[in-house]
């Protein structure tokens, strides 16, 4: 059974507002039961450990995806939710890969973490893939700051400078994800029109670019597992 670690956002505060955020919850919930579904085992953590914040935006009706009502009735994994284990202790050796949902919460605490970090260099090092969708992939920053040179020349993607623009928010977060990747030397690529569903794989390295992209991400991560499952035989 391949095991995934899922690593969630503890952070809520954005910057000169009183909206909060914290994880998009369809960004966890599609990719949960897209690994659940394949008989993966899920692991949840976050750097606070126990019960995430949501962002309350993604709980509108607009942004409500099927995952998100089976989550609302699968008693397990509201327990899993509510109880995610702290990063203290966790081994890449556990897992066959890592998965960083969005929410903007990363972009602070994620993007900050060294034990977070550890964890995705300790994956690379261990030819185990690391996943990451919309602000996800700010936990890059801290690990391509431990060793540099990490995200030289990478093809990944992340929510972009322009739908930061029209989702309002480009006023409460310290960075603009896009940028920060950029100038850590990966090279960015973005679908051609916002909100479009875009993954980039890179390797061992997928990324995604929005919540759209949250499910596909997952499958393209699923695909990566599964050719190393047939290489093996």
């Amino acid at each position: 059974m391949k095991r995934i670690l899922m690593i969630l956002t503890s952070h809520q505060q954005m910057e000169n507002t009183d909206s909060k955020t914290g994880v998009w919850l369809g960004e966890f919930t599609d990719p949960y039961y897209e690994f659940i579904d394949q008989g993966y085992q899920v692991t949840l953590a976050s750097p606070l450990g126990g019960k995430p914040p949501v962002d309350t935006m993604s709980e509108l009706t607009e942004h409500v995806t099927g995952a998100n009502r089976r989550f609302t009735d699968d008693e397990f994994a509201q327990s899993a939710f509510k109880h995610t284990h702290t990063l203290v202790g966790l081994s890449a050796t556990d897992f066959d890969a890592v998965f960083f949902p969005g929410g903007h919460g990363p972009i602070w605490d994620l993007a900050n973490d060294e034990l977070s970090a550890k964890l995705i260099l300790e994956f690379f090092d261990l030819d185990k893939p690391v996943a990451a969708v919309c602000h996800g992939p700010a936990a890059l920053i801290k690990a391509a700051e431990l060793s540099p040179g990490l995200l030289a020349g990478k093809k990944l993607t992340s929510f972009t400078n322009t739908e930061e623009k029209l989702v309002g928010r480009s006023a409460n977060i310290p960075y603009k994800l896009e940028d920060k990747l950029i100038e850590l030397g990966a090279d960015f690529k973005s679908a051609l029109l916002p909100f479009l569903v875009n993954v980039e794989t890179d390797g061992l390295l997928i990324t995604g670019q929005n919540p759209l992209s949250a499910g596909p991400v997952a499958k393209a991560l699923i695909e990566v597992l599964e050719k190393e499952i047939e290489s093996e035989f």
